[in-house]
């Protein structure tokens, strides 16, 4: 079962990768989409059997695959409850996103190359879920870096999104290089790769000392800094996020497939995998929680500013990410992983429905040019709400129960660490903006009457599709197929929480996680976040609350206060639609100097220098001596007779000066 879970969806990619042009796109989207539909049923299956049944953990092992030295890898699936949580939320996302997919792309003819980089992103997905070792886990991490790279590059025709899909293969290589600097540091303190082996040899590495630049340093807070620089490029962490925004050049199905439930959890799902060697780092946690918690706040600033409807969700998902980086920081791997649970349910809602509301407005995404659209797309407009009420945490819905948990836990913390004061302090902060530029989205494009935007120069700004082309019609609700998923996903956002919340992080946690999960003998913090003070628990609520009434006073009761608001403060508005000017920052300290070396040995190097003074300049200084040669060759006699007479007195003189001496 669980090999079928794995390889079907790597059998769709083949089919449609393969066969799909002569197939025809229709055949392609129903091969691709039946098996996943499959792959799904049997992940819940599996959940069934071993997070909520007494189905034991497993490993089987599917082949020998590296042997060198000391070196020996085995092609295994690693079975637990931590895996088959991430199955689930993994094909039963990728699923619906196969199956909407076929009425929001039907009008592309490369249909068939489409659905196959969508199964091959989930297959590569569910090899990384599924590694039993270091070596395994980094050929899935580098599988869905190379799959996001074709989803988001897809129309490659666009320069805009070639470059998104260049910068996002770029900075993940980033973080990449820093996890496998951590694969090769635990081979050397471990001897092996597969996790059995390292998480038995963790405790007995707790204060090794390593020599590095010079120093000595804590052999596990080092390794596990470097495996979470890996997550946080994965994971679109802060200082390594620039790439999460420009994503979104992608087709909307691509954004909620890479931003809800597969590509960017993995640097979550990672760390709590390791968590029996981040147990022994508490300096790397202790990183972890300071990094997560500004992640929450920073993009959340920027998601207040945003016009572009994607933008905002993906700019929220940036800041859920820092919760759950958060959660494991704090030593709440379970917490961590609900989040990364529910997440997955409302998130994908919300893009899916972004990508409704596209649709009905022809592939415009400027939030300023919609407006009053509940009464064209109500059911867009209901799911949407939906998801948007899971998202701020609303009583008794999926985040109300997961991220809720999580401010709760980081001031559990607070009480005996200056990293839990900072982190409760920025998730409360971030919980207001969340609910803030949540419902401006749901007010901006449900609410008031529909107007159009204007650029900076004054001149009406044309809607625009995904391959750039405008379009006028009245806006329409999706068809059936596109409005099934958004149903399944709003019933998820409503009682995900709900249902499992016992099992991940409450009473029965240790029956359902079965010590997939790794705490050590002073993590407490699941008992301690149930001793805090009642007035905490209400804090997440109130920032809810504050949030939604300012966007109401704001962009419905008040219309215009918004832009009274950013005249007012225009630094700090330009600041924030700016994204903190990371991008130029950026610009100026890596991408210009690296360009401006490139062209140095380029042109200067390779051209002037090896090939000046190289092949070129030897060639270029052969013809120079044959073209002078060449005149020699005039044709008349008396010529050739002089050159003779000339050779004829060198050799002379030659022999003349040689036989005296």
């Amino acid at each position: 079962m669980y090999t079928a879970i794995v390889f079907l969806p790597l059998l769709g990619f083949l089919i449609a990768g393969a066969f799909g042009r002569s197939l025809g796109p229709r055949p392609s989207e129903l091969v691709t989409t039946s098996l996943l539909v499959i792959s799904a049923i049997l992940s819940w299956i599996a959940f069934i059997h071993v997070g909520l049944g007494e189905a034991p953990a497993s490993t089987p092992v599917l082949g020998a695959w590296i042997n060198s030295g000391a070196l020996n890898i085995e092609w295994a699936l690693r079975i637990d409850t931590l895996t088959v949580v991430m199955l689930v939320v993994v094909t039963s996302v990728s699923c619906l996103v196969h199956l909407y997919s076929i009425g929001y792309m039907h009008e592309d003819p490369s249909r068939p190359r489409f659905f196959a980089y969508l199964s091959l992103f989930t297959f590569a997905m569910l090899m990384l879920v599924t590694a039993d070792n270091l070596v395994q886990m980094f050929f899935g991490w580098e599988g869905v870096g190379l799959a996001s790279y074709l989803l988001i590059g897809f129309w490659y025709e666009k320069p805009s999104a070639c470059a998104a899909a260049i910068k996002a293969f770029v900075v993940n290589r980033v973080g990449d290089f820093g996890f496998a600097l951590g694969i090769f540091l635990v081979f050397a303190l471990t001897g092996s790769v597969a996790f059995d082996t390292i998480f038995a040899a963790a405790p007995g590495l707790a204060g090794k000392q390593i020599h590095i630049f010079g120093m000595n340093a804590d052999a596990m807070t080092v390794t596990c800094l470097l495996l979470f620089m890996g997550a946080m490029g994965k994971s679109a962490q802060f200082l390594l996020h620039t790439w999460l925004p420009d994503a979104m050049e992608g087709p909307t199905p691509v954004s909620a497939l890479i931003h809800a439930a597969t590509m960017v959890t993995a640097g979550v799902f990672m760390v709590a995998r390791l968590s029996p060697l981040f147990e022994q780092a508490p300096v790397a946690l202790t990183f972890v929680t300071i990094v997560g918690a500004t992640t929450a706040f920073f993009a959340a600033t920027i998601g207040l500013v945003q016009n572009d409807i994607k933008r905002v969700i993906a700019y929220s998902t940036c800041s859920q990410l820092g919760y759950m980086f958060v959660a494991l920081g704090v030593g709440g791997y379970s917490l961590g992983i609900f989040h990364l649970f529910t997440h997955a349910f409302f998130k994908a809602l919300l893009f899916l429905g972004a990508g409704s509301v596209i649709h009905a407005m022809h592939h415009e995404q400027d939030m300023r040019k919609m407006g009053g659209l509940r009464k064209d797309i109500p059911f867009t407009f209901a799911m949407m709400t939906i998801g948007t009420l899971a998202l701020t945490g609303f009583p008794f819905t999926a985040g109300y129960y997961s991220k809720d948990a999580i401010i709760e836990a980081a001031y559990a913390t607070s009480l005996h660490s200056g990293a839990g004061v900072y982190a409760f302090l920025l998730t409360v902060i971030a919980a207001g903006f969340t609910s803030f530029y949540s419902w401006r989205l749901v007010f901006m494009t449900f609410f008031g009457e529909r107007h159009v935007a204007h650029d900076d120069r004054g001149h009406a700004a044309h809607a625009h599709d995904d391959h750039g082309h405008g379009h006028d019609h009245a806006p329409h609700e999706s068809p059936l197929v596109m409005l099934i998923p958004l149903a399944l996903l709003g019933f998820g956002a409503l009682f995900a929480g709900l249902v499992f919340s016992s099992s991940f992080i409450g009473h029965g946690y240790e029956e359902f996680w079965k010590k997939a999960l790794y705490s050590g003998p002073g993590n407490h913090i699941l008992y301690a976040m149930h001793e805090i003070p009642e007035a905490v628990g209400y804090v997440p609520f109130v920032m809810m609350a504050g949030g939604f009434l300012l966007a109401l006073y704001v962009y419905v009761i008040a219309p215009g206060t918004a832009k009274r608001i950013a005249d007012a403060n225009p630094l700090l508005y330009r600041f924030l639609l700016n994204k903190w000017y990371f991008d130029e920052l950026y610009d100026l300290i890596f991408v210009r100097p690296a360009f401006w070396l490139g062209r140095l040995f380029w042109k200067g190097g390779d051209g002037r220098i090896i090939d000046g003074l190289g092949p070129d300049g030897i060639s270029a200084r052969v013809i120079d001596v044959t073209n002078r040669v060449v005149r020699l060759q005039t044709g008349y006699l008396y010529h050739y007779a002089f050159a003779m007479l000339i050779g004829v007195a060198a050799l002379i003189s030659w022999y003349l000066v040689g036989g005296v001496r």
